[in-house]
């Protein structure tokens, strides 16, 4: 392959490769109505399934387990998600927007009574 195709081939991969690293990181898009049960089963499900906990089975999503730690709404449950305690992964802006954050903490309230 001479150098001028090769250049191109490369620039193209190169090309593709960003747009699927962006598109890897912008979940939803502007407008869009964002999925709380699909984000809790895409972030939360593999520690959380069907609102159990399996690092700390004392912490489950249940409305008398949250509640026993002071997580009474959508508020506290976003900033448990931004600043857990041991044991449970942080999820910045980055990996979690505000919206999506907010959708997550709806349906666990709406879910796990």
């Amino acid at each position: 392959m001479n150098r001028m195709k090769q250049g191109v081939l490369t620039t193209v991969c190169m090309l593709a490769l960003t747009a699927f690293a962006t598109g890897s990181f912008a979940d939803t898009k502007k407008g869009q109505k964002i999925d709380g049960k699909k984000e809790f089963e895409e972030h939360c499900a593999v520690c959380h399934k069907d609102g159990g906990n399996i690092v700390n089975p004392a912490k489950t999503l249940s409305k008398k387990d949250r509640e026993a730690s002071g997580v009474k709404n959508a508020k506290d449950i976003t900033a448990t998600m931004r600043k857990p305690g041991p044991g449970m992964t942080a999820f910045d802006k980055k990996t979690i927007s505000d919206k999506e954050a907010k959708a997550i903490a709806d349906y666990i309230l709406k879910t796990f009574k």
